[in-house]
């Protein structure tokens, strides 16, 4: 079973920066595509960023691009989403979430893992 624990977020100035973790079972993020999605209330799931088995494979969503960054660790098998400059329009659930395979998409349904997810909120 493939298991994704996020942490790392909560509440913060707009402007701040929060630096979300998420932590994978089994050589999951050296392997495969390991991307970051959010979700408010009311709306669908979006795309924010992943990252594939080669780190230059790293895309963004337009508005976090500049802002946002995406690594991971092999060793801690684990990915990080370092948000700088963040505004009150970020504030929602951020989740991990894991391809079947090294390369990433965009697309919400290609990835068939998920974590539990970890809340965001940014005061104006």
């Amino acid at each position: 079973q493939v298991h994704l624990v996020e942490s790392g977020g909560g509440l913060v100035q707009a402007g701040g920066s929060v630096r979300l973790s998420c932590a994978a079972s089994g050589r999951t993020v050296a392997r495969y595509c390991m991307g970051w999605f959010r979700q408010t209330p009311g709306k669908e799931r979006e795309f924010v960023s992943a990252i594939g088995w080669s780190l230059s494979d790293k895309i963004y969503t337009d508005s976090v691009k500049g802002r946002f960054t995406i690594s991971k660790d092999n060793a801690k098998n684990t990915v990080y989403l370092q948000m700088n400059g963040l505004k009150p329009e970020d504030t929602a659930v951020y989740y991990c979430a894991r391809r079947d395979v090294p390369f990433c998409s965009y697309s919400t349904g290609e990835y068939p893992y998920w974590g539990q997810g970890t809340q965001v909120t940014v005061n104006s």
